[in-house]
């Protein structure tokens, strides 16, 4: 598709101008200053035209193939299409299909969620219909005893783009007060089988968590594969964190963490629902505390995929970011993160992902998405992405 976009306030790396944008075979070839007289622009009216959205973890995939507790929806390239068009809905171009490798306290369940995520997203990418293109990150719960046996199999997947390691034991980084755990997980334990399920845990934590991320840390520096450190707490955390290699601190849960992690080059990524509630629902470090301290470098719609747009208009709007500054932290900055360097700016030569933006009554909501995905260009507009 050839076409070009005009009268639009383009939001650039540092600056944003009103003009046109030309593109071609997926590619922009022109962005030009002032009128265009092209009869055949689609005119955006002085809407805001953004690169589209580069998600490096999100949680939609799985409410999609388990819409309720236990329900699994029977036809799971059906819930990766739903999942694809919330994505392109929200201006999400490229995402990272957040997998978890971990059961957890659902026992097969979570095994069974994997296999059915994997294997849902590989025949999806096969049809050549996706709007977004979906990237793989591998969720890795080190402590987990069978996770070796999860990892192997996909390490060398053509789409894996980052590797995060987490440990959610009892007692650990974002469940340090284990009330929180206890909480999040909503078991119904006594007292009395709260204590023998985290004897079990630490037990199990002990004999296999340290060897594991040793292993998923080696296979990843062999493969050069970006790896994230999950829910930083403690100076010990940021401290292994840089011995191994991480790239990315995801969600740290304390400002010490994010100020630790900042000060040896790790970049920092929080939560789009916790910058937009202005606090964490778990009870960890603001957001927008993180990014009024300057630690903030990438947004992640974790479990909101409107929180993308919605949270970097927050920065803009709340803390006085430039709208260029706030928007790098949905587009360059996590592009740049797993190095995806085509993408992620308005610029000559990149890829055509874009986003049409207008606010509405101080909202600002995606109109259109124009995304050059797996298969090559196509537009998603609001009304088929819904």
């Amino acid at each position: 598709m050839d076409y070009i976009l005009k009268n639009a306030r383009i939001i650039l790396r540092d600056e944003i101008i009103t003009g046109s944008v030309r593109v071609a075979d997926g590619i922009i070839q022109s962005i030009d200053l002032g009128p265009c007289n092209a009869t055949n622009a689609l005119d955006l009216e002085n809407d805001y035209l953004l690169p589209g959205f580069v998600e490096l973890h999100t949680d939609n995939l799985e409410q999609e193939l388990e819409p309720r507790p236990g329900v699994f929806w029977p036809d799971p390239i059906g819930a990766v299409l739903a999942h694809d068009n919330t994505m392109a809905g929200a201006g999400v171009t490229t995402v990272l299909d957040a997998v978890s490798l971990g059961e957890y306290h659902d026992g097969p369940n979570r095994s069974e969620m994997m296999r059915m995520s994997l294997e849902a997203l590989a025949r999806a990418r096969a049809t050549g219909v996706l709007k977004a293109d979906h990237r793989l990150h591998l969720r890795c719960e080190f402590s987990d005893p069978k996770v070796m046996d999860m990892l192997l199999p996909h390490i060398d997947d053509p789409v894996l783009m980052l590797v995060s390691l987490m440990d959610h034991t009892p007692g650990q980084r974002q469940f340090t007060d284990t009330d929180k755990y206890r909480k999040y997980y909503k078991k119904g334990w006594s007292d009395e089988e709260f204590a023998e399920i985290e004897k079990r845990l630490h037990a199990t934590q002990q004999a296999c968590a340290a060897g594991n991320r040793e292993r998923i840390v080696s296979l990843c520096r062999e493969r050069n594969l970006p790896m994230a450190s999950h829910d930083d707490t403690l100076a010990e955390h940021i401290s292994q964190a840089v011995a191994e290699g991480m790239a990315i601190s995801e969600f740290p849960t304390t400002l010490s963490a994010a100020c630790l992690a900042r000060e040896a080059g790790i970049r920092i990524v929080m939560g789009g629902p916790n910058l937009v509630r202005g606090g964490s629902h778990s009870g960890n470090v603001s957001a927008l505390e993180l990014a009024e301290a300057g630690l903030l470098d990438i947004i992640s719609s974790d479990y909101v995929p409107g929180s993308l747009i919605a949270g970097a208009f927050a920065l803009h709007r709340r803390l006085g970011f430039s709208l260029p500054e706030a928007v790098a932290r949905i587009s360059a900055n996590p592009a740049q993160a797993v190095g995806l360097s085509d993408r992620g700016a308005v610029a000559c030569g990149m890829r055509a992902d874009l986003v049409r933006v207008r606010e509405i009554e101080g909202v600002p909501a995606v109109l259109q998405t124009w995304a050059v995905g797996c298969s090559g260009p196509l537009e998603i507009t609001a009304k088929n992405a819904a």
